[in-house]
């Protein structure tokens, strides 16, 4: 049986174990979320509160996984914005934002979906508004990114691999002399 206190019991509690007693339902939830790194740049201040041209906004994403112990793993979801205007920059945004995600017996494929599509899908609301109060503290309007849809960018990053590893397996084989 699972251990008093179990986070993960605690995410999906479930009075009917299985037939040996232990808990070996899948599972899957978040446990807790933080800013592990946020910097705020205003390099051009004051000056650039005085231009009158519309920055051009440049927002990256990256989302990684990285293994805590067997059952947790912290999910990180990387922002990186960049507003440019024709005199310089007016602001630079980074933002590490993170999540504890407990897994208990899924299947490879479903823990990496999870990790992947689903985590980064609860973060990014919450990524969403430490940006936006992030900007709106550096002196502008709040930046208020689109909703994205990470089921879909996670099926295409799928794709895109399996399409690479296809393409590499029908190139010829390098040939030399021997």
């Amino acid at each position: 049986m699972a251990d008093e206190g179990d986070i993960l019991t605690d995410i999906n509690p479930d009075p009917a174990a299985g037939s040996n007693g232990a808990d070996d339902r899948p599972a899957a939830g978040m446990i807790s979320q933080y800013v592990k790194d946020l910097s705020v740049e205003n390099p051009n201040a004051p000056a650039c509160f005085q231009w009158t041209d519309q920055p051009q906004i440049d927002l990256q994403f990256n989302i990684g996984a990285t293994p805590v112990n067997g059952e947790v793993h912290e999910v990180e979801l990387k922002v990186n914005i960049t507003a440019k205007g024709e005199k310089g920059n007016f602001y630079l945004v980074e933002l590490s934002y993170c999540g504890l995600a407990g897994l208990r017996n899924l299947p490879d494929e479903h823990a990496h979906a999870f990790l992947y599509a689903e985590a980064p899908r609860i973060l990014f609301p919450f990524a969403r508004r430490v940006i936006a109060d992030a900007t709106r503290d550096a002196g502008f309007p709040p930046l208020m990114m689109e909703p994205m849809d990470f089921g879909a960018l996670y099926q295409q990053q799928l794709a895109a691999r399996a399409q690479d590893q296809q393409g590499e397996s029908q190139e010829p084989l390098p040939g030399g002399n021997a």
